[in-house]
């Protein structure tokens, strides 16, 4: 039976998933930057939205992740760290399209790996009440 879209567990194993698939990388020359890119925003993204659900907050369909902690900072401390993570927005829609944005390079990958790996390793900890 599927989990329900209401548990913030099933956000947060959606949120390893593509953490999984972000730290692949480019598998081959074929794989632009830019995908595992979008998979470590899209970490980031259902890690936080697992949080705001958690928490009992609404918030609207949107890929802003400064947008997503500015509902959340008033009810739990963002780690100084995660103030970064806007920096992952544009890898959550035009980053998918091709000359919407410079092509993302290793680096950004690297930076946007670390990142997600450090929401989703928070809404962790906060998820399970550590």
């Amino acid at each position: 039976m599927p989990r329900e879209a209401s548990d913030p567990w099933t956000w947060l194993t959606r949120a390893k998933s593509n953490l999984a698939r972000a730290r692949l990388g480019r598998t081959s020359p074929e794989v632009a930057w830019e995908d595992p890119c979008f998979d470590a925003q899209q970490a980031a993204e259902k890690a936080l939205k697992a949080l705001l659900i958690a928490l009992g907050i609404p918030f609207p369909k949107i890929h802003d992740l400064a947008r997503l902690l500015e509902l959340i900072r008033p009810h739990l401390p963002v780690p100084v760290e995660l103030e970064a993570l806007a920096r992952l927005n544009p890898f959550a829609v035009a980053g998918r399209y091709p000359g919407d944005l410079p092509e993302a390079t290793e680096e950004d990958w690297k930076e946007a790996l670390l990142l997600a790996e450090q929401a989703v390793a928070w809404a962790e900890r906060v998820l399970a009440g550590d």
